[in-house]
């Protein structure tokens, strides 16, 4: 039926308190209508959930509904978890009143272009984690972890929905409804079997989306919804063509409960650090720029190629002329749960920068230019970054973004303010947190 005359017969039929005026139809799922409404008393947008009229006819499923949705009630006040501000029945039909949120689903950004840059990935799930884990700590147990659950606001950040929705309607099981039926792709062995679930249900649902955000496919894709929902529970869980990754999946998708990490926070720092093993030990080099600037920019190596997610280059250096030692300051960030800590160590290097022809991969291309800008050759470092941007346009990753950067600030170092600039707004934009990016886009804006 069309969004208006739905609108239209929710408008006649009274489905919402009068408080709640002009809804529109934003979703629908196997537990009923939501819709984007207007409180007349508060005068904001809101977002109203009314529980289907199949579950509304079942008493126990109506109280099972309001006791659920005041337990999400409880947990309001995070900032990774939408806002409830009302709960209520209407003409026989519970609902719940949530903020709305404008910026969409993670479903929808799947959808839209596959797997996400890694740096992406990371602070959406820590995010979600976040939410999880505050959640885990007073009770309450979401079951139906997904991207379609996992709302945006207009700054990009997560906020997680539909807390306990699942076990309101008695839909724990696959044999009882359809609904679960629908998000098959994420439940746990213990869910797809029907069984009681827990804390770590929800975080073998994050593990899927996890793996989802970085390679663009869910693990256990099948053909049909009981075929995957069969996968969770007998298949092994697939490569994702790093090894460091592979152990961190293999937990967080076992089988058993029991096997599990123990919180959401220990996942991601988990997936952060063998994203930073697959990168190489080397995060960040302050490197002395040429005498014309005595400020002092950060360099960013890069060492990813996104095989679905990013995984280790090896680059072969071949023999060059001896050149004098090179010291250089690593800022190496080891990420532990609950905190990063940051450690800086001065090395001293006597092997020479490489300088061998150009590699057909961007990637080794990035990482031989990044060698001669160490040593100050900016010349040089030029046609190879220029000619590995423009493989790597497009990919939306964090090798495209580490080389944006350096070619903006070769560009930079070499005097071309405006065109080191666009290439720099580029890195940003798939960066948008990194400080050394920002701080070279001022520099570029001022020279």
């Amino acid at each position: 039926m069309p969004a208006g005359n739905r609108s239209a017969m929710a408008v006649r039929d009274g489905l919402l308190p009068e408080r709640y005026t002009a809804p529109q139809p934003i979703g629908h799922g196997g537990m009923g209508e939501i819709y984007r409404a207007t409180d007349t008393s508060l005068g904001r947008a809101v977002a109203v959930k009314v529980l289907d009229d199949r579950y509304a006819r079942d008493q126990g499923a109506r109280a099972r509904f309001t006791r659920e949705a005041l337990a999400a009630a409880r947990l309001s006040g995070n900032a990774n978890i939408v806002t409830i501000y009302d709960v209520g029945e209407h003409d026989g039909r519970p609902f719940i009143v949530m903020e709305y949120l404008a910026g969409g689903s993670l479903e929808e950004k799947l959808r839209g272009r596959g797997a996400v840059p890694p740096r992406q990935a990371l602070e959406w799930l820590e995010q979600a984690a976040s939410a999880l884990d505050a959640a885990h700590r007073e009770g309450v147990v979401h079951r139906d972890v997904k991207p379609a659950n996992l709302l945006l606001d207009r700054n990009e950040r997560v906020h997680v929905a539909d807390f306990g929705i699942a076990s309101a309607a008695g839909t724990d099981s696959l044999t009882q409804t359809g609904t679960v039926l629908g998000t098959a792709s994420y439940l746990s062995p213990e869910q797809a079997q029907g069984e009681r679930t827990t804390a770590a249900s929800d975080l073998y649902s994050l593990a899927v989306v996890a793996f989802e955000l970085f390679t663009g496919h869910r693990p256990f894709e099948a053909e049909s919804v009981p075929a995957e929902a069969a996968a969770h529970v007998t298949a092994p869980v697939p490569s994702v063509g790093d090894p460091d990754l592979d152990r961190v999946f293999a937990k967080a998708l076992a089988k058993r409960p029991a096997d599990r990490y123990t919180s959401g926070a220990e996942l991601v720092a988990a997936l952060r650090a063998a994203l930073e093993s697959a990168a190489g030990p080397t995060r960040i080099l302050h490197v002395a720029p040429p005498q014309r600037s005595r400020r002092l920019l950060p360099v960013v190596a890069a060492a990813l190629v996104i095989a679905g997610i990013a995984a280790a280059v090896a680059l072969t250096r071949g023999g060059s002329k001896p050149k004098p030692a090179a010291i250089k300051t690593v800022v190496q960030h080891v990420t532990q749960p609950g905190r990063t800590v940051v450690s800086t160590r001065v090395v001293t290097t006597s092997s020479p920068p490489p300088t061998t022809a150009a590699s057909a991969d961007p990637v080794a291309e990035n990482d031989q230019a990044y060698s001669m800008m160490q040593s100050g050759d900016y010349t040089s470092a030029l046609p190879l970054l220029q000619d590995a941007a423009a493989k790597l346009q497009g990919r939306g990753d964090l090798a495209e973004a580490y080389t944006d950067y350096n070619l903006g600030y070769t560009l930079l170092q070499l005097g071309n303010c405006s065109e080191a600039l666009t290439w720099l707004e580029r890195s940003k934009a798939l960066q948008p947190s990194r400080k050394e990016v920002k701080d070279a886009i001022k520099q570029a804006r001022t020279c």
